[in-house]
């Protein structure tokens, strides 16, 4: 990781310089005492980790964010900062600090919180780029089972059912858990309740017993539909007006529980988000039918 360094005092700039090299943590591309002149060095640097004071002259740390993230939107930002003021916290986040460092610098401190935003960074990039290729990808074959014999005449209630089965595919391709085994008993369930809605009444269990073992079938869509929540609450990470996060954080899964995930894995917080599997089973459903478009 690079790292571009902002504060008034050379000497925090300097300490914040030794620890990132005495722990292996990246390499200190570029600094700045001024954030003016940061704000000229970050479109040639294009550093992945910015670390910037909150109480800067002329201007301060959540004004350069907010102008920065203009300039490199892809890079991390730590704000540093003595300041407790909640107000002033909740405002560096909404500008889109991911972590706070306090001073006195404590190197302890500064490791741990580099290394979570070097891992969450890593994160979303690496999920960006499996969402870039399964766009590119050609559209995966039917699941073999669903698969229609070849030479078959299709009725229009076959009709409707492959459609009902492309959209529920695309739909997962899009929350990137398309093709793991879980995926497949997901795209199962939703073209059985398509065809007999009154089944929606079912436990969650009753309907994986439909599929195949109930026990086992359970343990695979939840994990799936797990993977599919930390996927959404990457992408609102690294994009928060993303369309498919917009869409999907609060239809397939709660909202609340999907913001848990991303305080999770940004280091906010230590509890993961949850699936609700009636939720997401019912919204599966819903814009596999065409119920939501």
């Amino acid at each position: 990781m690079r790292f571009y360094l902002i504060d008034d005092s050379p000497s925090i700039i300097n300490i914040l310089r030794i620890i990132i090299h005495e722990r292996e943590l990246g390499q200190v591309c570029g600094s700045a005492e001024h954030a003016a002149d940061a704000l000229e060095d970050l479109p040639v640097l294009r550093p992945d980790i910015v670390v910037v004071d909150l109480l800067m002259p002329e201007m301060d740390g959540i004004t350069f964010v907010q102008k920065a993230r203009s300039v490199v939107p892809e890079a991390a930002y730590i704000m540093l900062s003595q300041v407790t003021s909640k107000d002033m916290v909740a405002d560096a986040y909404k500008s889109g600090v991911e972590f706070f460092l306090h001073k006195p610098v404590n190197s302890i401190e500064v490791e741990s919180v580099i290394r979570r935003v070097c891992q969450s960074l890593s994160m979303r990039r690496t999920l960006s780029q499996v969402h870039t290729l399964m766009q590119q990808m050609p559209q995966p074959r039917p699941h073999p089972a669903a698969a229609p014999a070849a030479g078959t005449p299709q009725s229009p209630a076959s009709d409707a059912a492959s459609g009902v089965r492309q959209r529920a595919e695309n739909l997962l391709r899009n929350i990137g858990v398309l093709g793991t085994t879980g995926s497949w008993d997901i795209i199962a369930l939703v073209c059985y309740l398509a065809e007999h809605p009154e089944a929606k009444s079912l436990s969650v269990s009753a309907l994986c017993g439909r599929v195949g073992n109930a026990k086992t079938v359970e343990q695979r869509i939840r994990r799936a539909a797990f993977t599919g929540l930390v996927n959404l609450a990457n992408l609102g990470l690294e994009d928060y007006n993303n369309e498919i996060f917009t869409e999907y954080a609060s239809t397939l899964y709660r909202f609340e529980q999907v913001r848990r995930e991303m305080n999770c894995i940004s280091g906010r917080g230590t509890a993961h988000g949850k699936v609700q599997l009636n939720q997401f089973l019912s919204a599966m459903v819903s814009y596999s039918t065409g119920e939501y478009y």
